[in-house]
């Protein structure tokens, strides 16, 4: 149970999110009501095609909602003007770069861009901002690098330091380990774990490593067909929620490991 005293960094109420047009609706998830605090690391999950990232673009504005109310720190989502949702929020997508000639140290500083003046000129504060944000990903060594230079794992390490940049109470990632290996997938979510811990942000990522998700999250986020439910992963294990993520017939989720298993 959530404790009603508790600030909420990112709340919905009986949010329902789809597509929307001039003849009709389509109800991708309805009746969404989570509540994520100062600190945690969050993963959704979910199967293929579920709608995560329908919920991601709803949560962040880049999609309209059907219904419902989003808030971020008490205020209405629709609320903050782009500067105000600018500071509040910060996302990394799995988009390419639109140019990855920018190096390290460049690319991270787009992340104060919220904060400067009209000419973009960085003040001490801004760049004290970036150096450490090269330091908490610890990627101070990459900063000279031209992007283009980097592998997978090196380059989304430095969206995130981007985001940190941002200084946003909210840190919104979509697969965050895509086209990763498991080392640097397992890497890039404890990174996750650590960065929410030591920064006192909450980071919400949409993930399909399920397993891992269960092991580092504070909180998980699960989409099912029939609904969307949020708590602790040990409260879900003990529910058994995770049973009902995927057709019986192939794949089961055993409660003792906490891991999903192929049936023979």
């Amino acid at each position: 149970m959530e404790n009603p005293n508790t600030h909420s960094v990112l709340k919905t109420e009986n949010l329902s999110i789809g597509y929307s047009s001039k003849k009709e609706s389509t109800v991708i998830a309805s009746h969404i009501n989570i509540a994520l605090q100062k600190g945690q690391l969050v993963g959704l999950i979910g199967a293929n095609g579920i709608g995560k990232s329908t919920l991601l673009r709803s949560l962040t504005g880049v999609q309209a909602q059907l219904s419902g109310d989003i808030f971020i720190n008490n205020k209405l989502l629709k609320a903050h003007s782009n500067l105000e949702l600018a500071k509040v929020l910060s996302l990394v997508l799995t988009e390419k770069l639109a140019s990855k000639n920018l190096t390290v140290f460049e690319l991270v500083a787009l992340g104060r861009q919220p904060y400067t003046n009209w000419i973009g000129n960085f003040s001490a504060e801004d760049i004290q901002i970036i150096n450490r944000s090269l330091s908490q990903i610890k990627i101070e060594n990459l900063k000279d690098k031209k992007c283009f230079e980097l592998s997978d794992g090196q380059l989304q390490k430095v969206m995130i330091a981007r985001a940190l940049a941002q200084d946003t109470d909210l840190i919104i990632l979509d697969e965050p380990t895509t086209h990763l290996d498991m080392y640097h997938k397992a890497y890039i979510l404890k990174l996750l774990q650590k960065l929410a811990r030591e920064t006192q942000k909450t980071i919400l990522f949409s993930s399909h490593e399920i397993d891992l998700a269960i092991q580092l999250c504070d909180k998980l986020i699960v989409m099912t067909d029939e609904t969307v439910v949020s708590d602790a992963p040990c409260n879900l294990i003990s529910k058994g929620t995770f049973n009902t993520l995927f057709p019986e017939d192939l794949i089961a989720f055993d409660a003792k490991t906490g891991t999903f298993k192929v049936k023979k």
